[in-house]
């Protein structure tokens, strides 16, 4: 039967010669009738109960109540039968991206595949490879121009994140850039989360030219919450003017302040980044994979599942056959049956 696939306590079977042990082994009881005819045996006779018929009837009680008492041994030992196997969840990082949606973002700098394309096009190709190797983590999305918004919670349904990050355009937060109040925004949403796996990622092609909060002051407010911040200054060495007679000239170098990113990096216990073309942003999303890895899941389990109510079912069943009154036939019902 599959419910004595395992049997958790066996040693509580060592009980089942303990009827047959005590009958052995202690005196019988003494009983005597309490009156005492000399027709009781006509009486009998009468009601068609011979010592035969009381002979089998109580040998099938006896087997009865035995097969009883190992179903209720079996019981008492806890059969089990294995489940399932169940994979244990990842453990992986409560995670928020922060990613530039400034009016610089548009600039078409960045080769993907074998097509020129703007910066943010860029970014959301790496950001959903990277997206796809972070399963376990909670990952949150917030953007930033002029002013920061989240647009996903905290989830562990990344395709809600990518989606998210695919319908997201140039300016839908203005085109200036707040460093400083995205960070704060990504502060106030990690805050609350579990300590130790509190961890920012911010991309950005600019400097800080809007918002009420400092970003050195926003980062001395994400170490003292224990955030760990990864910044990533992304951008080409400078701007392109298409001409008229459609080629591209190079433009003016557009600044990024990659000294204050480095300052957050280092007060918050993350890493600065350079990336100026797709590939190194493919491998600086890669390092962070590495820095922030997630946790593997444990080896798949079977759960034990307990079957002891089969067995514990039969024996009361069995033992309420035994010891219920049984319907006695006169022998005048037999014999006009027959």
């Amino acid at each position: 039967m599959s419910w004595l696939q395992d049997l958790a306590w066996p040693w509580l079977l060592l009980a089942l010669p303990l009827p047959w042990l005590v009958r052995r082994l202690l005196p019988p009881v003494a009983t005597g009738a309490a009156l005492r005819v000399p027709w009781a045996d006509r009486l009998d006779t009468a009601a068609g109960v011979t010592g035969g018929r009381r002979g089998a009837r109580g040998g099938l009680r006896l087997w009865l109540a035995a097969v009883a008492w190992a179903c209720l041994c079996v019981a008492a030992a806890r059969p089990q039968a294995l489940g399932e196997a169940v994979q244990p969840p990842q453990a992986g990082r409560d995670l928020m991206l922060a990613v530039d949606l400034s009016g610089s973002m548009a600039e078409e700098d960045m080769l993907l595949g074998n097509r020129v394309v703007d910066r943010l096009t860029a970014a959301k190709a790496v950001i959903a490879d990277f997206l796809d190797r972070r399963g376990g983590d909670r990952v949150g999305l917030l953007v930033f121009g002029r002013r920061a918004y989240a647009v996903a919670p905290l989830t562990l349904d990344r395709d809600s994140v990518r989606e998210q990050l695919m319908t997201s355009v140039v300016g839908l937060a203005g085109r200036e850039t707040a460093i400083g109040d995205a960070i704060g925004l990504a502060v106030k949403r990690l805050r609350g989360q579990p300590e130790g796996q509190r961890v920012l990622i911010l991309l950005t092609d600019g400097v800080n030219t809007a918002g009420l909060l400092e970003p050195l002051k926003a980062a001395e407010l994400a170490r003292d919450a224990g955030v760990r911040v990864h910044t990533i200054a992304f951008g080409g060495a400078g701007g392109a003017m298409q001409s008229p007679f459609g080629f591209r000239l190079p433009g003016p170098v557009e600044e990024i302040d990659e000294d204050t990113l480095q300052r957050i990096a280092d007060m918050t216990g993350g890493r600065m980044f350079r990336g100026r073309d797709t590939g190194e942003l493919a491998g600086i999303y890669a390092e962070i994979d590495r820095l922030e890895p997630v946790e593997r899941p444990a080896e798949a389990v079977r759960p034990r599942i307990e079957r002891y109510h089969v067995p514990l079912a039969w024996a009361l069943g069995l033992a309420l056959l035994a010891w219920m009154p049984w319907p006695r036939r006169r022998r005048g019902l037999m014999e006009a049956a027959g």
